[in-house]
C-alpha cells in the first residue's frame, strides 16, 4: 500500500457538500487514513471567482497511479465537475498531490508531484496540517521548508 496525498477543491454549490461527497467517493477506492480541516482560499490563478473550499486527504492504495487519476476524474465528473475553462469555477476538483515518492513527468495528463503544489498557499496549509516534515521528492524540501519560501500572498483561513 501506497500513502498518496489528494487535494479536494471546490467554489460552487454547496462546497461543503461537495468535498464530503467527494471524500465518500474516495473511500470507495481507497483507505482514507487523514482529512485536514477545511481552509477558505481565494481563487487562484483567475480573478473574480468565488472563494474555494479546499481540504487535503491522505489514502493508502495499491492501486497504479494513472488507475486512481481515471477513478478521480470519473468522481468529479459523477459529482458534476464540467471543465469548460482552465482554473475555472468547478463544484469539485481532485488532484493528485504526492503518490508515495514517485516521480512521473511522461504524460501531460499525469505530473507528479503536483507541478505547481509548492506554489500555492491553499494546498500547502492543509498539506502541511497532515505532514509538515514530507520531503517533495523532486525539490527534496519538507512541506514546512517550502511553506516558509512561499511568496503567494493570497488568503488562506481555516474554518
Amino acid at each position: 500500500m501506497i500513502n498518496v496525498f489528494l487535494l479536494l477543491g471546490s467554489n460552487l454549490g454547496d462546497r461543503q457538500l461537495f468535498l464530503k461527497q467527494a471524500i465518500k467517493g474516495i473511500e470507495n477506492m481507497a483507505e482514507v487514513v487523514q482529512v485536514s480541516s477545511v481552509y477558505e482560499t481565494e481563487a487562484w490563478g483567475v480573478e473574480g471567482q468565488p472563494n474555494y473550499l479546499n481540504q487535503v486527504v491522505l489514502v493508502k492504495t495499491d492501486m497504479l497511479p494513472r488507475a486512481m487519476l481515471k477513478k478521480l476524474l470519473d468522481l468529479e465528473k459523477a459529482l458534476g465537475r464540467k471543465r469548460t475553462e482552465k482554473w475555472g469555477s468547478r463544484t469539485i476538483d481532485i488532484d493528485i498531490l504526492f503518490f508515495g515518492e514517485m516521480i512521473i513527468n511522461d504524460d501531460p495528463e499525469l505530473i507528479i508531484p503536483h507541478p505547481r503544489l509548492h506554489e500555492r498557499r491553499f494546498t500547502l496549509e492543509p498539506l502541511g496540517e497532515l505532514d509538515n516534515q514530507f520531503v517533495h521528492p523532486v525539490l527534496k524540501k519538507t512541506i514546512l521548508q517550502l511553506k516558509n519560501e512561499l511568496t503567494d500572498s493570497l488568503i488562506v483561513k481555516k474554518l
